[in-house]
């Protein structure tokens, strides 16, 4: 990309960027089905929401990341001083756009890493957590993960009971955590401990935790399809030098929700097309291969999908409007989320009219069993990343400004 102060314009850095993903994959053409981020492998002829990454996967996704940071496409809008390109979001997303016209790798592994831990350590983390993580995070180099969820604390993360207790110039961490997707091939993850018993909100610290340090101990959690991309996560006595906390002391709520907002921010880019699911042309050609595109009741329920994707996209710029001038995602990002689950759900609805019963038996006909998977999925990505519940309490509050839910008297 050079090594001079001049910044090129919006269509010299689109062929720059397009002659560097010409020399590193091969353009995809001849496309009839949809790919998707979550399951790089057409040929395993399965389209899931949850199958997990294995470690080719994971490698994949990792060579192909430090090969974008080393040419300058890793963080094309993150500043400068931190590692990152200095160029306007509107440049990012020109790349994610002409990224989608060659088969690049999954980059599935690195969603957590990349669209929630990153952010987050830059946002709040100390000079020396961003010297030791954040090149690291943004070339591939280290991954990370998000350790929040407990066994009796999901969407009620105030209630987690995770502790951290200082010891000396550091803390002592010990607790459990659970649902914790990549901790298994993950070097630093992000923890929300309760540090005092102090007022509910008031008495929780985040720290950055070396996933390698002693006491440390991940266990892959089998789901019913097959993948394990989810982990619990045990902390035995587990010792985090101060300067690796994010945020003030007892000011974890803060960081947690700024957390959140990221993450839902990297979800719901997904309702709009991101993940891939949602490519119109790729499902108007796969329906008229299946011989399904004239029957009406399918064309509706494609222009069902196709209105909701639309409608996301527009909601999607003005929630990145909104970043750019406050310089951290809002409350505008639980829609995202919403919306995802909404188009999921017609998507859902799209291919399982489309197909009857050729969805719920493998008779080797191409793309018609392999998408039972994600009809069954699709349930689940109403509790992912934070259940709907949670989000429209959000939106109610928050944007609406509505007053919150009385709760009862004892």
């Amino acid at each position: 990309m050079g090594t001079d102060n001049h910044q090129p314009t919006r269509d010299e850095f689109v062929d720059q960027a397009r002659r560097f993903l010409d020399g590193v994959v091969a353009a995809r053409s001849g496309r009839d089905t949809v790919r998707t981020a979550e399951t790089p492998d057409e040929q395993a002829g399965r389209i899931a929401l949850f199958s997990g990454s294995s470690p080719e996967e994971v490698q994949a996704a990792v060579d192909y990341q430090r090969a974008l940071y080393d040419a300058g496409y890793g963080w094309i809008s993150g500043p400068v001083e931190d590692g990152g390109a200095g160029y306007p979001v509107s440049y990012e997303k020109a790349f994610a756009a002409l990224e989608r016209s060659f088969a690049i790798p999954s980059k599935a592994p690195l969603s957590v890493s990349l669209g929630m831990v990153a952010p987050t350590i830059a946002q709040f983390g100390s000079a020396a957590t961003k010297q030791r993580w954040m090149r690291a995070l943004r070339r591939a180099d280290a991954i990370g993960c998000q350790l929040f969820s407990e066994p009796a604390a999901g969407s009620d993360l105030a209630a987690v009971q995770t502790r951290a207790v200082r010891d000396g110039d550091g803390w002592i961490l010990n607790g459990q955590k659970v649902w914790t997707s990549g901790a298994h091939y993950s070097d630093v993850g992000i923890a929300l401990t309760r540090t005092s018993n102090g007022p509910r909100h008031r008495n929780l610290t985040v720290f950055a935790v070396d996933m390698h340090a002693p006491g440390v101990e991940v266990r892959p959690l089998r789901q019913m399809t097959g993948g394990a991309d989810f982990n619990e996560v045990f902390l035995v006595d587990v010792r985090v030098p101060d300067e690796h906390r994010l945020g003030e002391v007892d000011g974890g709520w803060t960081v947690a929700m700024a957390m959140l907002m990221h993450e839902r921010g990297a979800i719901g880019g997904s309702s709009s097309g991101g993940s891939g699911l949602f490519r119109m042309d790729d499902l108007a050609q796969w329906l008229q291969n299946i011989d399904r595109a004239d029957d009406e009741a399918v064309a509706q329920a494609f222009a069902e999908v196709y209105c909701g994707v639309t409608a996301a996209k527009a909601m999607r710029a003005r929630a990145d409007a909104n970043l750019k001038a406050n310089g951290v995602p809002g409350p505008e990002m639980s829609l995202g989320k919403l919306a995802l689950t909404a188009n999921l759900s017609k998507l859902s609805d799209l291919v399982s009219l489309a197909l009857g019963p050729r969805l719920l038996a493998d008779n080797g006909e191409h793309r018609t069993f392999a998408w039972s998977e994600f009809v069954l999925g699709v349930p689940g990505m109403r509790i992912g990343g934070g259940t709907d519940e949670i989000h429209r309490d959000t939106i109610a509050n928050r944007v609406l400004g509505l007053p919150k839910e009385a709760t009862a008297r004892a």
